[in-house]
């Protein structure tokens, strides 16, 4: 029989990354599972000049276009927006963008506030001891003194603001509304062996250069430097309980298919908000007939994605095109509620660089503004390096219906029922989506913009995955408690999105990392309760 481990860990993105490092000192066995493999970021599409074409390919976000084979199909046919995630060691880090935002201390308490949703049993304040240990272990470029938030520090110096950012910061300044210089995870100076960016290509497409925080060079070099344990390629079936109803391990299948066991003391899952209850759903038992952790039956409940709109300008001016990383500034001026506006809660504004060449290619033809024939080349010239935009990413509202279940029909390549996604986008969130259209419209207007364009929702915007597994003192009304131990299984942990209560107006994954820092730290006060 394979032996025991003290501490096993499912999956290696923002969240289980953390809580293995955090962990390590403990000097416990920890081993981390990844169904994913070891990237090789000289692979990464931008290391070549084929990087647009990879990003609609093998590098596409949207896992059901990129087909790898350590990926797993999303029925998404019944869900007004798309999954987006990534499977691999540093999981969906390897792909995003690197904005980093923190939550508002209002995000916690929405309830109180507002008379929406429910109030988080935990607190800015809670948190911000492991928001500011995250930004040092992720590298944080940034500005202190924003306005929009308590006072906190920056690591490292702001990415340059660049053409685009410049004009929309004078836009913004003609308008009166705020702006900052976005906090990016993204090194604007060396840091920690990872030098600054030197502008390879689009962040989301992996970085070849190792600029991008992402926690396959971040937080697990440190966790295996001192002890932790990485398996790739290790495919989570089920957990499985022993007759105390406690977790006893996992049943996963391994890099060549065969199906193994291996018992833990202790589990936890960090899967994503879609994996996760995608799993907890899948272990079932005569305990847990409805899936482990399950009683409340919320699992897979609350889905949250943040619905995006995307609007963008075209301006006389040359921009940036493709020339530095896609973050430069943000606005949250229209972040807190304000009923006169039509909705609850609210949303920021992330703004954006020019498209690349071969985008501006694609869309200018979509938009009608790319002509074949005589003046063909004229017309593209006026679009590439001259738009510029920005995106509003909305709250999103917790609402049972938009859920995550297992499909009764699709499956992985090892036999594993795929999640199935029911979302529909809420009235509030139409509302929300529309205000920031027509804000970011005043916005590019009074930056000099001749000709502006939009997308709402963005239809393949599911980038944010968050609320399935829910945070709470209410066994009832929760599934795991206010530091992320399982109230049916006291030494089951989920410590990714799925956790959020609310999903905020911002980006989630800084707040995956702090919470992930707070689970852990809470469960190293309390090892002696761990394993009973």
């Amino acid at each position: 029989m394979t032996a025991p481990v003290d501490v096993l860990i499912i999956g290696t993105g923002a969240s289980g990354a953390a809580v293995a490092w955090s962990l390590a000192e403990t000097k416990m066995r920890i081993v981390c599972m990844e169904q994913g493999d070891w990237m090789n970021p000289s692979e990464y599409p931008s290391a070549g000049r084929d990087w647009e074409a990879r990003q609609l390919s093998d590098m596409h976000h949207n896992p059901n276009r990129r087909c790898r084979e350590t990926d797993y199909p999303i029925n998404g046919t019944e869900s007004d927006i798309q999954v987006a995630n990534f499977n691999g060691v540093g999981g969906s880090t390897v792909l995003y963008a690197g904005h980093f935002p923190r939550f508002h201390p209002s995000d916690f308490r929405v309830k109180t506030l507002d008379g929406v949703a429910d109030d988080w049993p935990i607190d800015y304040q809670a948190l911000e001891p492991y928001y500011e240990e995250n930004d040092r272990m992720m590298g944080v470029s940034g500005l202190a003194g924003d306005p929009a938030y308590p006072p906190k520090k920056a690591v490292m110096p702001p990415l340059p603001l660049g053409r685009s950012g410049s004009a929309l910061g004078r836009g913004l300044n003609k308008l009166g509304w705020h702006w900052w210089p976005s906090d990016s995870a993204i090194a604007s100076i060396d840091y920690e062996g990872r030098a600054k960016c030197i502008n390879l290509a689009h962040c989301t497409s992996g970085c070849a250069q190792g600029a991008k925080a992402s926690t396959d060079i971040t937080y697990l070099p440190a966790a295996m430097r001192a002890g932790v344990e990485v398996w790739p390629r290790c495919r989570v079936r089920e957990i499985t309980v022993n007759e105390r109803g406690m977790a006893s391990g996992v049943i996963y299948y391994d890099g060549k298919g065969e199906e193994k066991f291996q018992p833990a003391e202790v589990v936890v899952v960090a899967c994503n908000g879609v994996g996760t209850p995608r799993l907890l759903l899948n272990s079932v038992s005569g305990k847990f007939p409805s899936g482990i952790a399950n009683s409340s039956g919320l699992v897979g409940k609350n889905l949250m994605f943040h619905p995006y709109a995307r609007i963008w300008g075209y301006f006389d001016e040359e921009m940036d095109g493709n020339k530095g990383p896609g973050n430069c500034i943000w606005s949250h001026q229209f972040y807190e509620t304000d009923l006169s506006r039509g909705f609850v809660r609210g949303y920021i504004f992330e703004f954006s660089r020019s498209q690349n060449q071969v985008m501006a290619a694609i869309q200018g033809a979509a938009n009608n503004k790319l002509p074949w024939g005589a003046g063909h080349h004229d017309a593209y010239r006026r679009l590439f390096r001259h738009r510029c935009g920005m995106v509003g990413i909305c709250e999103d509202l917790p609402e049972e219906h938009n859920q995550v279940t297992l499909d009764p029909v699709l499956k992985d390549s090892h036999g594993i029922p795929a999640p199935k996604i029911t979302y529909r986008l809420s009235e509030n969130s139409k509302k929300m989506l529309a205000h920031a259209v027509g804000r970011a419209t005043d916005i590019l207007k009074a930056a000099g913009a001749y000709d502006v364009g939009f997308e709402s929702p963005i239809a393949e915007g599911g980038w944010h995955l968050m609320g399935t597994a829910r945070m709470g003192s209410d066994p009832e009304r929760s599934v795991v408690n206010e530091w992320g131990r399982s109230h049916d299984v006291k030494n089951l942990f989920v410590v990714d999105g799925s956790i959020f209560v609310t999903s905020a107006g911002v980006n989630p994954t800084r707040t995956i990392g702090a919470l992930a820092l707070y689970v852990a730290d809470n469960m190293k006060q309390r090892l002696a309760t761990l394993f009973d």
